[in-house]
């Protein structure tokens, strides 16, 4: 057997190595303590289990916006679409004031918050949080969905947003 040379385990260059795979890039949504809250998360992935249907994403324990959200009833998730990539920087930065500030916005009945345009929504509720490392891998289970097949999805991919070809 041939030794593999050039394998590391650093860090650092396995970031940059798992920014090569493209992922889903996801709004988590709702009303907390009568505020809207919000984060990006780009490790979104469906199909997870379809019966009955759940999702899932990582998050870094360091996050300070997944507490509060996950103290929600239900949670809003909005697929980012072409139209939302000049956005989500703006959705995920650190500062909690004006991420809403020029996006159309839906609310249901039980708090979840949407994006207008997005080509998925999904209210969700947290079904499962496992460990892993220094994230913790959340499932929710699909409550309602809404699918508009004439949007396109972005995927976050070596560290930007990128559309996908048509």
């Amino acid at each position: 057997m041939t030794p593999l040379e050039g394998f590391t385990s650093d860090p650092d260059e396995v970031t940059s190595a798992f920014s090569g795979f493209p992922a889903g890039v996801a709004a988590l949504a709702a009303r907390v303590h009568d505020q809207p809250t919000v984060m990006i998360v780009s490790s979104f992935a469906v199909g997870v289990s379809h019966r009955p249907p759940m999702v899932s994403f990582a998050i870094q324990r360091s996050s300070t916006t997944w507490p509060e959200l996950s103290g929600a009833e239900a949670i809003g998730v909005s697929v980012l679409g072409e139209e939302h990539s000049d956005k989500a920087r703006q959705l995920a930065s650190r500062s909690k004031e004006g991420r809403f500030v020029g996006l159309g916005t839906t609310e249901a009945a039980s708090g979840a918050i949407f994006l207008e345009g997005a080509p998925i929504l999904l209210e969700c509720a947290i079904e499962h949080t496992y460990p892993a490392g220094d994230h913790d891998i959340i499932v929710l289970r699909v409550l309602a969905m809404m699918t508009d097949d004439e949007r396109n999805p972005v995927v976050w991919h070596r560290r930007r947003l990128k559309l996908l070809a048509g």
